[in-house]
């Protein structure tokens, strides 16, 4: 990405996040009072004095933490500072300067990158609280007072990073990326995936259930054009969700979905298609988007001749409801056709974009009612006048009728699949309106 890179890093419940959403204006991050909330780097953009700066929010570094969570939070960090032009360490005046707080700033000093020091929850107005003082011994200069839940003191902040930051250079467009949303069930392996295509560790992988909390966005760019995937957190039924980060992970997964231009979906080939999986890929169809059913760990399936053919005859079964939607069977760990799951995007991504002119679709609307005559009922038989696009993502067609109760289900299936035969719409779903002659809509 051309913008300057800013890192957001502190101990765990300073206020990262809190400053974070309001620095980008949106409740991207999680936030709540446990510790530990944020895990993975999570990035967004601001816009200040005319200059737009990627913000990384990161997890609450422990410096001497043996946990394995904790562990790779810690090493979330430390990628973040990497690719940051300038550190924002965030410390709570409440606390004053804590053992924690020094070893991060020690930290911060080692790595060579501008800082700039935030004292967070100066929440008061008038005199600054006693603790403020304290910050000074951390030896980064002049601390900036902030109230990340009312706003204070965030200009202050923004003009001194600002005064940090390299010159500016032309930024790349993000208007052209392929919005990718990875979603499904609890350890199907979403994060695995992303951190092949990438290369590096850029979401925690764990086998507990639950670790991918935020939507995590990464850009990637490769012979196939420039993507923005976002992992997200695994979607459980609602029975055995009674984490309320839990939940606020679930609308955050809702969101990604709405916001992409094609979802895969990642299925467990060791577990198998579950009602879940069926519920999870109903919500990217009903949101109209275009759809990939990844069968993720066909690695450490046992298979033969038949093993392939068997499993696509049950996701067909399964997946009825989205016959559009193609299947592809790969493995995060050694990389098996992740390329081709990248062409595959492209493919179902220029579907859903696909526009036909009425012309066309006129054309293959005469050909194919003199292949099957409409329905008939009680002697009035259905005339189609005309068929016209009214927009795309998806592809939505106008049908202008003399009795919509005529235009049976059947014989829309019958002309979708006609559209689909002809124009090759695969993997995106395609929507009807059905109007009555003389009548708005119907």
């Amino acid at each position: 990405m051309g913008n300057p890179v800013v890192a957001i890093v502190g101990r765990p419940n300073v206020g990262k996040s809190t400053l974070f959403n309001k620095l980008i204006g949106e409740r991207v991050a999680i936030v709540n009072d446990t510790p530990g909330v944020t895990r993975d780097r999570i990035f967004g953009q601001c816009e200040w004095r005319n200059r737009k700066i990627t913000v990384i929010d990161t997890g609450g570094i422990e410096p001497y933490s043996d946990d394995i969570i904790l562990k790779q939070m810690r090493r979330q960090a430390e990628l973040a500072i990497d690719a940051a032009d300038v550190i924002v360490l965030v410390t709570d005046v409440k606390s004053g300067v804590v053992a924690t707080d020094e070893e991060v700033a020690a930290m911060m000093q080692k790595s060579g990158r501008p800082v700039v020091l935030c004292v967070n929850k100066c929440d008061g107005i008038g005199e600054p609280d006693p603790n403020f003082y304290e910050f000074y011994n951390l030896g980064l200069g002049e601390p900036i007072q902030v109230s990340s839940v009312h706003g204070h003191g965030t200009g202050d902040l923004l003009d001194a990073v600002f005064e940090l930051l390299p010159e500016p250079n032309d930024n790349e467009s993000e208007d052209d990326n392929i919005k990718v949303a990875i979603i499904g069930r609890p350890n199907a392996g979403k994060s695995s995936l992303v951190n092949r295509i990438t290369g590096e560790n850029r979401c925690i992988v764990s086998d507990i259930a639950g670790t991918t909390r935020d939507s995590i966005d990464t850009i990637v760019e490769n012979k196939y054009g420039r993507f923005m995937l976002t992992d997200t957190a695994g979607l459980r039924r609602k029975s055995k969700v009674d984490d309320a980060i839990e939940k606020y992970s679930i609308i955050r997964a809702k969101m990604a979905i709405e916001r992409s231009d094609v979802c895969v979906i990642m299925i467990d080939a060791e577990k198998g298609v579950t009602e879940q999986d069926t519920k999870i890929a109903g919500l990217a169809h009903e949101a109209g988007k275009a759809c990939i059913i990844a069968v993720n760990k066909w690695d450490a399936v046992e298979k033969n001749d038949k093993t392939m053919n068997e499993y696509r005859k049950k996701l067909e079964t399964e997946f009825s409801f989205m016959s559009y939607a193609p299947f592809i069977f790969i493995s995060a760990k050694t990389g098996q056709r992740v390329d081709r799951l990248f062409e595959l995007i492209v493919t179902v991504v220029n579907s859903a974009a696909m526009r036909i002119t009425t012309g066309m679709l006129n054309d293959l609307l005469a050909d194919a009612v003199a292949r099957v005559q409409p329905p008939t009922d009680k002697g009035r038989r259905l005339k189609i006048m005309y068929v016209t696009q009214a927009s795309v993502k998806p592809p939505t067609f106008v049908f202008f009728v003399n009795n919509a109760e005529l235009f049976h289900f059947s014989y829309q299936r019958y002309l979708e699949n006609r559209i689909r035969e002809t124009f090759g719409m695969q993997g995106t779903p395609i929507r009807f309106i059905i109007r009555e002659r003389n009548d708005e809509k119907k």
